[in-house]
């Protein structure tokens, strides 16, 4: 989506954690940006900092021990890192709106689906009465919720995990937002269910020109969904281009490893395949390359410093010392 003036920019993003072991750097200086209607897929293992990067572009980091404490988060051009909490709280749900990991822990119990899908409504475009309702009706049929009128009043535990995970989005989706970031929202569905959820997804949002952030560890979704993809590692992100290139030319050894983990028709070998040794203790990071244990490519400079971003084609950058020899 070349030419279009961006909707979001993250510059030079850190968000640190102070903890009694140290200084944990979950996010450490990550940058991108994202066209209106464009998905941005963020992938890396457990602990690598996706979740966080999400959190701190809603500025919901858990305090006081997490902090932003360096960067922009620049939507439409306006810092939301600078704006008053109050400010803040308009930009959440009615221009950025998160759907989260798992319902059954971020729906709440206690409230019926409709005072949930109606609660972000009822405060950003201040309705109620019969106008509310008829906005939580055509929120939940959008998701291709079933009998949505009269489902309003069920709870969540009366519903199924692909039916929740609808709601979360209904949620998420009722201001109809400029950006929704998915946080793995397909991880506890079946199959069959996921691909109608992320079908659901794409419909919306080319209906709507949404830009999505999605976040996952599941390459068959990231092929599916994506237009880019960020990989991140250690709080960085170490690779970062258009989806074909990262799946026919990825550089990173770390996103070649990722890409070998992923099980395919056409192997021989039906072994699994894993990335040996275990990813770095973010509140003691060795000097040179995060990755530089792991990593069977390792050079001699990799354990003596952070290599520098390069570009190694087209929109596609990478930081590792394995471009900056051969550029």
């Amino acid at each position: 989506m070349e030419g279009h003036t961006p909707l979001l920019e993250v510059r030079d993003l850190k968000t640190y954690f102070f903890t009694r072991r140290g200084t944990v750097k979950a996010v450490d200086g990550i940058s991108f940006s994202l066209a209106p209607g464009e998905t941005l897929a963020v992938v890396g293992e457990s602990g690598s900092g996706k979740s966080v990067t999400a959190l701190s572009l809603l500025r919901l980091v858990p305090e006081p021990a997490g902090r932003i404490v360096h960067g922009e988060v620049l939507l439409e051009g306006q810092d939301v890192l600078k704006l008053k909490p109050r400010e803040m709280r308009r930009v959440r749900g009615r221009r950025i709106a998160m759907v989260l990991q798992d319902p059954m822990t971020s729906l709440n119990p206690a409230f019926s689906i409709g005072d949930q899908v109606g609660e972000a409504v009822r405060l950003h475009q201040q309705v109620a009465g019969g106008e509310l309702r008829r906005r939580i009706v055509e929120a939940l049929s959008r998701l291709k919720i079933s009998s949505a009128e009269s489902r309003m009043g069920d709870y969540p535990h009366q519903m199924s995990g692909g039916m929740r995970q609808r709601v979360s989005g209904a949620i998420a989706l009722s201001c109809q937002p400029q950006l929704l970031i998915a946080d793995e929202p397909t991880t506890s569905l079946d199959v069959t269910i996921q691909a109608q959820y992320l079908e659901l997804l794409r419909e919306i949002q080319d209906r709507f020109l949404i830009s999505i952030i999605f976040i996952t560890h599941d390459f068959g979704i990231v092929a599916a969904t994506a237009h880019k993809v960020a990989v991140m590692y250690a709080g960085k992100i170490v690779e970062m281009g258009p989806t074909e290139e990262i799946f026919d030319n990825p550089f990173h050894p770390y996103t070649e490893a990722l890409l070998r983990c992923v099980p395919r028709s056409d192997r021989v070998d039906d072994r699994l395949v894993d990335i040996p040794g275990q990813p770095p203790d973010l509140a003691n990071l060795p000097a040179g390359c995060s990755f530089a244990p792991r990593c069977p490519k390792v050079m001699g400079r990799c354990l003596e410093a952070y290599p520098p971003e390069m570009e190694v084609s087209p929109g596609h950058v990478t930081r590792c010392w394995l471009a900056v020899q051969e550029s």
